[in-house]
């Protein structure tokens, strides 16, 4: 069965949660703030250390580190791997990130975690395999999304929703929480 067929049904569990909490979180998920480093230049930040942080045992091998460059208003979901963990870090604009769990042994199944991150709030996410992610850039100014993969990229591993799925029943305006 498909990820996708293991939502149907599931509505109502599917309530979205701003994840206030680390007991609001995904299983598997982590969240933490990042520092920026402001100067009269612009800033600096620091995307990863090989060996430290929250990608910490990703190895070195088929580590992939890529830039995705969205403009306001654009919506990338969902999607999901079977075997990859990513490691994002929104390094420029606003995010609306939206995370549903599709796995089915999960406890956290069927929940949904909200997050409104970048420039306004520097938070670095862990997304586990299974869990189904996706963005919106929100505000007036492009996005940029950096993000560190635990493999490189290879389509096999990869699902797709749409943003828009029945199943899921996202409703990307704001969440207003």
């Amino acid at each position: 069965m498909s990820y996708l067929g293991t939502l149907i049904g599931f509505r109502a569990m599917l309530a979205g949660t701003m994840a206030k909490n680390k007991a609001d979180l995904i299983d598997g998920v982590q969240v933490q703030p990042f520092p920026l480093w402001p100067d009269d230049r612009g800033y600096f930040l620091e995307v990863m250390r090989m060996g430290h942080g929250m990608p910490a045992g990703f190895p070195a091998e088929t580590t992939q580190v890529s830039a995705a460059l969205s403009y306001p208003g654009t919506i990338k979901a969902f999607h999901y791997h079977q075997h990859q963990t990513d490691f994002w870090v929104p390094a420029m604009g606003m995010f609306q990130v939206v995370l549903v769990d599709l796995r089915k042994r999960s406890r956290t199944f069927g929940a949904r975690n909200t997050f409104y991150v970048g420039s306004l709030r520097s938070w670095q996410i862990l997304i586990p395999p299974g869990v189904g992610h996706g963005y919106k850039v929100v505000g007036a100014d492009a996005g940029m999304l950096i993000y560190v993969t635990n493999r490189t990229y290879n389509p096999k591993d990869e699902g797709r929703i749409s943003h828009n799925h029945p199943d899921i029943a996202y409703d990307w305006e704001l969440q207003h929480k």
